[in-house]
């Protein structure tokens, strides 16, 4: 006799087929909802367009749209055999989508070619924009349309949608002779594309087991037991049997335990809406139950994400002197790859912009007409100071509405100063700030609120006679780095209409720490990377205290020829606000700056800890044992699954990975360290490590984690597969899910680890040396 509820449950769901599955190969057209929109229509057919380089460079291409409604096949036939090439580029990764004749090329070519014809898809990462010229006004128009359509579906599916999309890509891919069936070779050669090496007697066990007709073909349902089979999270179902009372579905008293030791709110009202939003089965659902499948749902989701979803949002006080607040910052922001011979362009100042860099760098040097901003005394490429200020006009504000600080690395005459005050007050109309909030003395730099949807000029400012006890008005921005004498206030060659733009961000040599001499807020000071190592060295508390009221960027140091980066973390524990990165390159240390920035809703602003905010702070980042910040705890993190992982290189086919997953801890010196897993081999579509780490954090308000998983190689060095990278007072503990990244810091869905976070507050043990590595 079945005795309760939960008896019941089992025996029902045994009979409902509702909801079973956990991935169906529907079309994702109809699951994106654009199989009636025109524009997709019209990307589905595929255009003939010329892409674009130069006026005599012009090559036919046919670009066309894919089921999987986000991989775009660009076509071209080779001079050489006219044996036909394809690439393909998928819609997530677009930064954005250009009508008309706005990127630089085509901007060149504007009178010689028909404007609303013409469209410019610009790439994350690396990769070059696609200029290009469709025949028709409409069809261009289709393009930029349907590829803003489909970006903002994409980016609203949910973990499962992503999957499937993911399976159903592949599935087409592996259907080589296109009939809508899987033979068993076709099945070997999806192993292959998944990443997945299994043995011919489980493989066969396996297609077996899902042929019920037993021709020798899986279609349709058949499919859907195959995937559902391929997708099976076995150390899942081992979480969900932990917590079930009858080992068929949770009821809301499971699920609030659950809850409760994942530390989240576990009311029953919480429990509810987690089961109406995520159970798939009606009957479990209109019962209040969660089935496996549910979990399931419910564990990919972001809500269950190990980054506290919360901080999506800006929640900081954001009404805090701008030296309170760590600012993302970009050097050299104009340059697309090396110091010597890349390209300069607007395009790296819309990635950076977007990425929410609030800081941006304009080498500015005279020019035939204006200035012109490139990498003075090299080969770089240049482009007009005007262009510059217009994308900065265009984009300052569309990621984030809190300030903009433009550091100008002023190399230009007197005369094309004047131009670029000009300039600049044209272009930007209201944004630029041209004077000061309020008559008052200024005692505290403004906040980033009260600076909202302003754009502020850093540079060298004319310093006035009377103004004696100011700081030198000479710059230690100029890269020779030599850090010339002072000059007289009336030696000065700067221009007035240019100086005037100069309120708050007034950039002054550093001379010494010195306590006793009140310097004004509104000036700052750039620093080499190695002078500032230097001094967080020799005087780490008094670096601390200056940045409680000044503000300093740091720079790379020029040796940096190919863009390398410094770690950020060292200037970041003396309290230093603009860190400036070489955006353009992927690096470990721009991924330690996009998790740095990646709370407060991404806004560019984050809030120093309190105890770096006074100007009689103690806080020494050498020397933390027992000092302001010190608040010991210890993390636990055991890596337990990876899914779905890339391969390195997509275009071989037979390779199978052999992940390792590193985990790592960035902050104080003696809060440094790096743990690994095994690795294991032929598995990137469902590796298992089941591997605990303990890590002891002093000071963890300055804390990053980063998961990073490479591709174990016995020749060469490891290959980067993915990483995600947050603060530890982002984390969350329980049971988690981390959804990584590519290098250029794109989604990888559905591309995660599986995790287990354990936080022990007060917990204390041996100090042992700063930096210890072990694995």
């Amino acid at each position: 006799m079945l005795k309760t509820q939960e008896d019941l449950s089992c025996v029902m769901l045994r009979k409902e087929k509702t909801g079973t599955s956990q991935l169906k190969p529907d079309d994702p057209l109809k699951k994106l909802g654009v199989q009636d929109d025109d524009d997709v229509k019209t990307m589905l057919q595929g255009s003939s367009m010329m892409k674009v380089r130069s006026p005599r460079w012009k090559r036919k291409r046919m670009l066309k749209l894919l089921n999987d409604g986000v991989t775009v096949w660009c076509e071209s036939n080779k001079a050489t055999n006219k044996a036909k090439t394809q690439q393909s580029f998928s819609v997530m990764e677009v930064e954005c989508v250009w009508d008309g004749c706005k990127s630089e090329t085509l901007r060149n070519l504007a009178t010689s070619l028909p404007e609303e014809q013409c469209l410019t898809i610009l790439f994350k990462g690396g990769r070059k924009s696609l200029d290009l010229q469709c025949d028709t006004k409409e069809e261009a128009q289709h393009w930029v349309s349907g590829i803003r359509t489909l970006q903002g579906r994409v980016n609203n599916m949910t973990q499962k949608e992503k999957l499937d999309n993911w399976i159903y890509g592949y599935l087409k891919q592996a259907d080589m002779n296109k009939d809508g069936k899987m033979s068993y070779k076709e099945v070997q050669i999806l192993f292959k594309m998944i990443n997945i090496d299994l043995n011919d007697e489980y493989a066969a066990n396996l297609f077996k087991k899902c042929d019920k007709s037993e021709d020798g073909r899986l279609e349709h349902e058949e499919i859907e037991l195959f995937c559902r089979e391929l997708l099976r999270r076995p150390e899942l179902d081992a979480v969900f049997q932990q917590y079930s009372a009858n080992g068929c579905v949770l009821s809301t008293m499971d699920l609030r335990e659950f809850l409760k030791d994942q530390g989240e709110d576990h009311t029953l009202v919480h429990a509810q809406s987690l089961i109406l939003n995520y159970e798939l089965n009606e009957w479990a659902q209109k019962n209040q139950f969660m089935t496996p499948n549910g979990f399931t749902m419910y564990m990919l989701s972001k809500e269950n994400d190990v980054y506290n979803p919360e901080h999506n949002r800006v929640y900081q006080d954001m009404s805090r002197p701008l030296s309170h607040y760590f600012i993302s910052s970009s050097h050299n922001t104009y340059l697309t790859k090396d110091q010597l011979i890349s390209e300069s362009s607007t395009h790296a100042y819309i990635r950076a912009l977007r990425q929410g860099c609030r800081c941006v760098e304009l080498d500015c040097w005279d020019g035939e007409k204006e200035p012109v901003i490139y990498h003075g005394h090299t080969l770089t490429s240049k482009v007009p100071f005007s262009e510059v200020v217009k994308v900065i006009a265009e984009y300052a504000f569309r990621t984030s509405p809190y300030p903009l600080i433009l550091s100008l690395e002023n190399h230009c005459c007197v005369e094309q100063q004047t131009m670029m005050a000009q300039l600049l007050q044209s272009i930007l109309g209201d944004k630029l700030l041209t004077k000061p909030l309020n008559d008052k003395p200024l005692q505290w730099l403004p906040s980033p609120e009260d600076l909202k949807g302003k754009i502020l000029i850093k540079t060298k400012k004319i310093k006035l006679k009377q103004d004696s006890s100011s700081s030198d008005s000479s710059s230690s921005d100029d890269e020779s780095k030599a850090e010339s004498k002072p000059k007289a206030w009336k030696d000065c060659k700067l221009s007035q209409e240019l100086s005037d733009l100069v309120v708050y961000t007034r950039s002054v040599a550093f001379k010494l720490f010195d306590p006793s001499a009140k310097k004004p807020p509104n000036e700052m000071s750039s620093f080499s990377e190695s002078d500032a190592l230097k001094l967080i060295k020799e005087s780490g508390k008094l670096f601390v205290r200056h940045n409680s009221m000044q503000l300093s960027r740091i720079y790379p140091s020029g040796q940096r020829v190919q863009s390398s980066n410094y770690n950020p973390q060292d200037m970041w524990n003396a309290g230093c606000q603009m860190v400036a990165l070489n955006f353009q390159t992927q690096c470990n240390e721009m991924d330690l700056n996009r998790g740095r920035f990646l709370p407060n809703g991404r806004c560019g602003y984050v809030l120093k800890p309190s105890f770096m905010c006074q100007p009689d702070s103690e806080f020494n980042p050498e020397n933390t044992g027992g000092g302001p910040g010190h608040n010991p705890v210890l993390l636990t993190i055991k890596v337990i699954s990876a899914q779905q992982l890339p391969k390195p290189d997509k275009e071989k086919l037979s390779s199978i990975v052999d992940p390792l997953v590193w985990v790592q801890t960035y902050g104080a010196p003696i809060d440094n360290n790096t743990k690994k897993t095994h690795r294991i081999d032929n598995n990137g579509f469902n590796p298992r490590w089941d591997c605990t780490f303990k890590f002891q954090l002093h000071v963890p308000d300055l804390v990053l984690v980063r998961f990073m998983v490479e591709d174990h190689d016995y020749a060469t060095s490891n290959d980067f597969l993915g990483q995600f990278t947050f603060p530890f007072t982002s984390m969350r503990t329980g049971y988690r899910h981390v959804h990584l990244l590519k290098a250029d810091g794109s989604s990888m869905s559905p591309s995660s680890l599986f995790i287990h976070v354990k936080i022990t507050p007060g917990y204390s043990s041996p100090t042992r040396q700063a930096g210890t590595h072990s694995t």
